[in-house]
């Protein structure tokens, strides 16, 4: 991964810290990119974190089929110095969102049994998770340097597929709009031609969430190549495209049912991106009014009028 000098991901700017990552949030960016065995036990983590808590490490092994000698690798994978560490915190975070929600957990998945009723209330709280873990675990420094180099870019190119696609184009729509050259594309083949035209001082952003999508991956290796900063927003840290971008911004978006890659991770990308949004936008305070007024007004005439409504 090619870093601008000075790069110092993982800190929060001076006087900006965000709240303490969860370990359940680490654990499930940095799954895709352990080991098979580690996996088992990460998974477990994800999907049981309080029963995690309250087993022995020969439980926990067992339960996953692996070893003790596992467990306690992958406690140092994801930061912990053992497996009476993890424990500990893992008990922690869970008094501490007990005590945040009342003793009240929604569960995520929604089954074939729920009601509708049921069926709002888990899709309304994963909604609200994602944003809500996005902006605790949102690296502020490296946002900072996104954003001041959008500001300085001849033209930003955003290229996202599928989900990631709409994501690119509201980016695209609101930097236009504030006039920054800016272009969203979805199209495998003008993705790349799109890239194959960048030159040193314009941005070329990937969207993807899971950082594996071989088109944006391919778009954004080509820019590179021309000199262009390439900006990465993903769900996980380790991923191909992380791995490749100059500048990585990350999501902590955590898919159900029904919802997998779709749904909660655009909430979660659409969040970074108004933050980014917001922040060029403050650095270019007095034209962005400007453009603001302007583009209301050239579009305020096409609301129909009330005297025109259907009676």
């Amino acid at each position: 991964m090619r870093k601008p000098e000075g790069q110092d991901t993982g800190h929060q700017e001076a006087g900006h810290a965000a709240p303490p990552l969860s370990t359940v949030v680490r654990v499930r960016s940095l799954l895709p990119s352990l080991p098979p065995a580690e996996r088992r036990v990460a998974q477990r983590v994800v999907d049981d974190p309080e029963g995690v808590a309250g087993s022995t490490i020969t439980e926990l092994a067992q339960a996953c089929g692996t070893s003790e000698t596992t467990v306690i690798r992958f406690c140092r994978a994801i930061g912990f110095n053992g497996y009476p560490e993890l424990r500990l915190t893992l008990a922690t975070e869970a008094g501490r969102a007990q005590s945040a929600s009342g003793g009240r957990v929604v569960g995520s998945d929604i089954g074939p049994d729920d009601s509708l009723e049921d069926v709002v209330e888990k899709v309304t709280f994963a909604d609200a998770r994602a944003v809500e873990e996005t902006a605790a675990q949102l690296d502020l420094t490296t946002l900072a340097r996104v954003i001041d180099t959008v500001v300085a870019a001849r033209r930003v190119d955003v290229y996202g597929v599928g989900a990631s696609a709409f994501v690119a184009l509201d980016f695209q729509q609101k930097l236009h709009r504030i006039g920054h050259t800016s272009y969203a594309w979805s199209d495998a083949h003008i993705m790349l031609t799109s890239a194959a035209v960048l030159q040193p001082g314009d941005v070329a952003v990937g969207i993807s969430h899971s950082g594996t999508t071989v088109e944006t991956l391919d778009a954004l290796h080509v820019a590179a190549g021309r000199g262009a900063t390439t900006i990465a927003l993903t769900n996980f840290p380790k991923s191909p495209i992380a791995e490749l971008a100059d500048l990585v911004l990350t999501t902590a978006a955590r898919e159900t049912t029904f919802r997998s890659g779709a749904t909660a991770s655009r909430l979660a990308q659409l969040t970074v991106i108004d933050c980014v949004f917001v922040g060029v936008a403050r650095q270019t305070y007095e034209p962005t009014r400007q453009a603001l007024e302007a583009t209301y007004t050239a579009v305020h005439g096409r609301s129909v009028r009330p005297e025109r409504k259907r009676r």
